[in-house]
């Protein structure tokens, strides 16, 4: 009888393993010989769009990024609720060795990358925080149009980033934050604090548009869409990413 049961009991064990191997690995659990990126590339998108919606800026960025981008770019967008998934995602990322425990020189090859708008814009403030506080460095960042929640606070970027740039436009019950400063002006660049103003140049996209957003918000969801807004958020993001005219500019691509 014992016999008879092991064949069905070794059958049993490599049906088993043959599932939840690849499942292991998926997780990350697994993957010593897994190559970590080069460059991690997040971004927000604002109030309560998908983070797969593809009328939105950020998420057409994301798409051109990787279609373009070297192999070991690693770019995902996220809803500005899902921050600490966000983190959680880098975290995971820099542990080349996945021991769970990040090393100094796992944090110092750290290349990150965030970017956002409206409420995106301010989660990107607060993951770059959050990084901060665990001695991660962030590249840039880029806001377009930020707005903070009532118990936020997306002007003052922290010491861990190297470079910064927002946009805005300054019309509508909804508009973006004027002015961002560094909180340590010594170690953060801030590129510029960019004015667009969709009463004198609108753009066009009303049919991604609802009717609260033509009626009572147009120049903030305008900057969710403005193609030249984005192009011009494009080339700051690939200027930090490669060496100046090595990277095809967005006019340039076929």
């Amino acid at each position: 009888m014992l016999s008879l049961l092991r064949p069905r009991v070794l059958l049993t064990a490599l049906l088993i393993g043959a599932v939840a191997v690849p499942a292991f690995a998926e997780s990350g659990a697994v993957g010593h010989t897994q190559k970590s990126p080069h460059y991690i590339l997040i971004g927000f998108v604002g109030g309560f769009v998908r983070h797969d919606n593809p009328n939105h800026g950020p998420v057409q960025l994301a798409e051109r990024m990787e279609r373009v981008d070297p192999n070991d770019s690693y770019v995902r967008v996220f809803e500005n609720r899902h921050r600490k998934e966000a983190y959680r995602d880098i975290l995971r990322l820099l542990d080349r060795d996945h021991d769970g425990t990040l090393t100094a020189e796992e944090k110092d090859r750290a290349h990150i990358i965030l970017f956002g708008q409206s409420w995106g814009g301010a989660a990107v403030v607060l993951l770059a925080r959050d990084l901060d506080r665990v001695g991660i460095p962030v590249l840039l960042t880029v806001q377009v149009d930020s707005v903070a929640k009532l118990w936020q606070n997306d002007t003052v970027i922290p010491p861990n980033v190297a470079a910064a740039v927002n946009y805005y436009q300054p019309h509508g019950l909804v508009h973006g934050r004027r002015e961002i400063k560094a909180a340590d002006p010594s170690r953060t660049e801030i590129l510029g604090n960019y004015r667009f103003d969709y009463r004198q140049t609108p753009v066009h996209c009303d049919s991604m548009l609802s009717w609260y957003d033509r009626l009572l918000t147009p120049g903030h969801a305008q900057s969710e869409c403005d193609p030249r807004l984005w192009g011009e958020v494009e080339t700051v993001v690939r200027e930090h990413i490669a060496p100046s005219g090595s990277v095809a500019s967005a006019d340039q691509r076929p």
